[in-house]
């Protein structure tokens, strides 16, 4: 099920704006008629990739995992969603149980309740229990999802998590070199300058001393326009696929972003797919949160081949975003009519790869970030070094 951004009239004339879930436009434009309410505009909501406002994925895992427990033991939905309001570990999670159980108790669909707080209910959770809701096996969607949300954030926990160290030895290194090359150099170049001729090495240094100490603020205004042209580049959609193709071709990043954005896909439409929902629907729902442009634009292609009746792995082959045995599996797991269980598979495959990957990648940016400072810092010293013993052996 989509989510639908409306403006509309009411009877009285005055505008009224909000978002319903669909399964389509059509459905949304027939509900805002039900409710005497003229529509203006209607557009899907493309998937949020914000933060949730005050609700960690490891919350609302936790909250699903939870529901699928309770509907497990027999105990009916209202009485669930109410326990879950109740709780006090979490308490903008608990507020938005609270209005999804109201909303329920009015009659309406548990699906459509979530629809209505997309900040925290994202399109693939919505579809996943409308599909449970209709199919009757919603306490199996809550327990696959709650495993789902779980994984997820575990492996962006553990990414973050692996950049940590690095990110603080740049941070560090540039301060000190900074430090070094604006404060501590310059004290030196009067004693230098008693020498006819300096060595090249120190040279070398005092230019780039002098070009950091007196140029910072120019430095500053470039870096500062180099990133927001970045920010606006990426808000663009043809710089968005620009910044995608050059980041595809670096060595080490493009595999891994690849291999991270597949392994969301895989993971994202398997789950849907064994949870009932239909295959177009859960294909689109994959592409908007894919997170990968040049992926994006394969699916969209896999989407139109499953629409016109063809395979689903051909188009995604070609867009050279899968490696060759995962295009087979897929062939193989549609041939065999059980594409949504390869699909997991694939992506907790690939997710091993990530992570192995990662931490190989991580392993060996630590030496190299404190080896890189280490030859900056002998570079220096033996800088100063040189001139200072032609000065001690000219006296």
């Amino acid at each position: 099920m989509a989510t639908f951004e409306y403006t509309a009239l009411d009877t009285a004339g005055a505008r009224v704006s909000g978002a319903l879930g669909g399964a389509s436009e059509g459905a949304v434009l027939a509900e805002l008629e039900t409710r005497n309410l003229t529509p203006i505009r209607v557009r899907e909501r493309r998937e949020r990739r914000s933060v949730r406002r005050g609700v960690s994925a490891r919350a609302l895992a936790s909250s699903y995992i939870q529901l699928g427990d309770l509907l497990n033991a027999g105990v009916p939905v209202m009485r669930s969603l109410t326990l879950l309001s109740r709780q006090k570990s979490s308490p903008k999670l608990s507020a938005v149980y609270r209005a999804v159980a109201e909303a329920v108790s009015d009659g309406g669909d548990l699906g459509e309740a979530m629809a209505r707080r997309p900040e925290v209910f994202p399109r693939t959770h919505i579809a996943m229990v409308s599909a449970g809701e209709k199919g009757g096996f919603l306490e199996q969607v809550f327990v696959r999802l709650g495993a789902f949300v779980q994984g997820q954030a575990e492996l962006r926990s553990k990414l973050m998590g692996g950049m940590i160290y690095p990110a603080v030895l740049v941070v560090f290194g540039v301060a000190i070199l900074a430090v070094i090359f604006g404060i501590f150099i310059p004290k030196f170049e009067p004693l230098f300058a008693r020498l006819d001729e300096l060595p090249m090495v120190t040279t070398i240094v005092l230019g780039f001393s002098k070009l950091i100490s007196g140029y910072a603020w120019l430095a500053a205004i470039v870096l500062a326009l180099l990133a927001g042209g970045f920010v606006a580049m990426r808000r663009n959609p043809a710089g968005a696929r620009r910044l995608a193709v050059i980041r595809n071709r670096l060595p080490f990043i493009g595999a891994l972003s690849r291999d991270i954005a597949a392994a969301r896909f895989c993971r994202m439409l398997g789950t849907m797919e064994t949870n009932g929902v239909p295959l177009i629907q859960a294909m689109k729902i994959a592409r908007d949160a894919a997170g990968h442009v040049l992926l994006e634009e394969a699916i969209e292609k896999a989407i139109e081949s499953v629409r016109a009746g063809a395979a689903l792995a051909p188009p995604l082959g070609a867009s050279g975003m899968f490696a060759e045995d995962t295009i087979e599996m897929i062939s193989v797991g549609e041939a065999a009519g059980n594409v949504d269980q390869v699909l997991l598979n694939i992506a907790g495959a690939i997710e091993r790869r990530v992570d192995h990957t990662f931490t190989i990648g991580v392993r060996l940016i630590e030496p190299l970030l404190l080896a890189v400072i280490a030859m900056v810092i002998a570079t220096v010293a033996i800088s100063l070094i040189l001139p200072m013993m032609q000065l001690s052996g000219a006296a």
